[in-house]
């Protein structure tokens, strides 16, 4: 288990497509023909010693925290060296046994929790060496209309897909949301989907081992009769997997949609056909694949209103466009005013790495929709608050004296303006603030310009 394997080999062996790869004399993979991939039997081609380095690489890269054994990605490495042979024996016998999951939960956006699992470092390692022998088979099988987690696929060819759907003409859209959908897959239903394509008993058993580790919840283990937690290498692809089937019956009546995950948009051409369409695809849901939908958010709508991965479209003279959601937007200004908050007691310096941080991230993703007058006013906004926040910090007249001087205001001119009564946020908008604290000094000092940086984004 070397370090000396470049992490760019793994990426790139994990982001090429299965025909590139050395699986591809995998067998056909139909119903109990899946127990051998290239000649050798399954359990083999996981052990074998790339693959296992492969995925330790991975592992490191992703870094991520301890699970219940306390063990960091950086103990990991030592612990091979000396338990490597060990570990390889009891999963190539069927005696290895996962550790539960911890139990964290995470915010999410709308203010509820994200419950996630984390497993120990070694059943991450065990997961990713599992999913990496896997992927290529199910890459075969996959819908051209499934982007969530997969190579080469991503949010951003999802919101591509939903716009050149909207241009064909489907301007309604039946938005599927279900209900803790990783905490409600049906084992059973489960390891019958995988063995449809990979019949391997050694798999199989593994994978429910996996799925039935249980959980601690702080002090108390839970056991997992239903749910694949979410923060394991393996449980994306067991996601995709157990909903491939809601593809094929989408497919199979000829369906347009779009899903990234357990988030699934199907675009048909009026409201009323989407009121079919929903009726008919709860039912399967909930009777044959056994989740639930969440009726009180799944609705029927435009997509024009209605948002898909943090993004809605919109409508100009070339046709649809994506943009970020209204929500999206509300969002990033919220946590920019946190950020900016006048009484936080940082230093500007450290402000403006949290700011970079969050704004570099946040314009990536949603640099591909229409925003230009969105962050050119978010620009203008945030300078504002920093000024403010600037004026807040100074707090004694003498103090802004000084500093409005230092700026370039001669002494008479400093002395008037630090005495104003003007609150700070007035003051931040007031022309010798704007003079003194310009943009170019600001940006000087670390703070970001984000039309800039989305001009750089769009233009890459």
């Amino acid at each position: 288990m070397r370090q000396s394997q470049k992490t760019e080999q793994a990426d790139h062996q994990l982001k090429i497509g299965p025909e590139g790869q050395r699986y591809t004399g995998a067998r056909s993979t139909f119903p109990g023909e899946g127990t051998m991939i290239s000649g050798m039997e399954f359990s083999k081609r996981v052990l074998t010693r790339n693959n296992l380095n492969l995925a330790y690489l991975r592992v490191k890269r992703n870094k991520g925290a301890a699970g219940l054994d306390g063990m960091t990605v950086e103990d990991l490495l030592p612990y091979l060296k000396e338990h490597k042979e060990e570990l390889v024996k009891q999963l190539a016998q069927g005696t290895y046994r996962p550790q539960p999951v911890k139990r964290v939960e995470i915010p999410k956006p709308n203010g509820g929790k994200r419950k996630l699992g984390i497993p120990t470092v070694v059943d991450r390692l065990v997961q990713q060496a599992v999913a990496q022998v896997m992927t290529p088979v199910f890459e075969r099988v996959f819908s051209d209309n499934s982007f969530g987690f997969r190579p080469n696929r991503g949010a951003h060819e999802a919101i591509s897909r939903v716009t050149s759907l909207y241009n064909q003409g489907y301007h309604c859209v039946v938005d599927l949301d279900l209900k803790a959908y990783f905490d409600t897959v049906n084992h059973d239903l489960l390891i019958k989907f995988v063995g449809q394509y990979i019949n391997d008993p050694w798999l199989l058993r593994l994978i429910r081992r996996f799925l039935t580790s249980g959980v601690m919840n702080g002090k108390l283990l839970e056991k997992s009769s239903k749910g694949t937690p979410q923060g394991g290498p393996l449980s994306p692809l067991l996601a995709n997997i157990y909903l491939n089937e809601l593809d094929k019956v989408l497919t199979s009546r000829g369906h347009k949609f779009v899903r990234y995950a357990d988030d699934c948009n199907i675009y048909v051409k009026s409201k009323r056909a989407g009121q079919r369409v929903l009726e008919s695809v709860t039912r399967f849901l909930e009777k044959d694949l056994k989740v639930t939908v969440n009726r009180e958010k799944t609705t029927v709508g435009s997509p024009l209103r209605l948002k898909f991965l943090g993004f809605s479209l919109g409508v100009g003279r070339g046709g649809a466009y994506a943009r970020p959601a209204r929500q999206a937007k509300e969002r990033v200004k919220r946590e920019l005013k946190r950020l900016t908050k006048r009484n936080r007691g940082i230093s500007t310096d450290k402000m403006f790495v949290e700011i970079r941080q969050k704004m570099r991230g946040w314009l990536q993703y949603y640099g591909i929709g229409k925003m230009a007058t969105f962050v050119k006013a978010l620009d203008q906004w945030l300078r504002s608050r920093i000024r403010q926040y600037f004026w807040k910090q100074w707090k004694k007249v003498k103090t802004k004296v000084n500093n409005l001087k230092r700026l370039g205001l001669s002494h008479n001119d400093a002395y008037t303006f630090a005495n104003t009564r003007k609150g700070a946020w007035r003051t931040a908008h007031s022309a010798t603030l704007t003079y003194t604290l310009t943009n170019r000094k600001l940006e000087r000092l670390g703070l970001i310009n984000l039309t800039k940086t989305l001009q750089l984004i769009q233009h890459a």
